[in-house]
């Protein structure tokens, strides 16, 4: 009876990671559950892409790496790429330099990037329309009208 109960509410708890504003980790980070970055890590962080994962910079935190994480949430500053397989939350005091890779964004009025907002649905239908011309064309045919140097279709 109570033992059912507890079970089910052990399942739904996350796992907790914080990364204080006192600590300074330097390494790649593999993590599921949730992280929170209140210190500095230098290095690339990753969750699986099929997890709930979700990663949130506090507005003290610093990363120095590329991000590979489904969910993130950011109000701190980021050096390098960032992939949100799911959603991205760019808050005020987000200040990013690099590139990010979202397949859902939400920025609010403050947020800073220094590089690319790149859609993933957008890439990936690039992707297809690249791989076609190349079956249809040929690659030589499509590298010199991606340069403006051959003929058109």
């Amino acid at each position: 009876m109570f033992g059912s109960q507890n079970k089910a509410r052990r399942s739904k708890v996350t796992a907790h990671t914080l990364i204080s504003a006192a600590t300074e980790l330097k390494g790649d980070l593999k993590f599921s559950g949730e992280l929170i970055v209140e210190g500095r890590v230098t290095g690339d962080i990753k969750a699986a892409d099929d997890s709930d994962a979700v990663l949130r910079v506090a507005e003290q935190g610093l990363i120095e790496g590329e991000i590979n994480v489904p969910n993130v949430i950011i109000n701190g500053t980021v050096k390098g790429d960032i992939y949100a397989c799911s959603h991205i939350e760019l808050a005020a005091k987000a200040c990013i330099t690099g590139d990010v890779h979202y397949k859902l964004i939400e920025m609010v009025m403050g947020a800073r990037v220094n590089g690319s907002l790149l859609c993933s649905a957008e890439l990936s239908a690039g992707r297809k329309a690249l791989t076609y011309q190349q079956e249809v064309l040929g690659a030589g045919e499509v590298e010199a009208s991606a340069s403006g140097h051959g003929s058109s279709v």
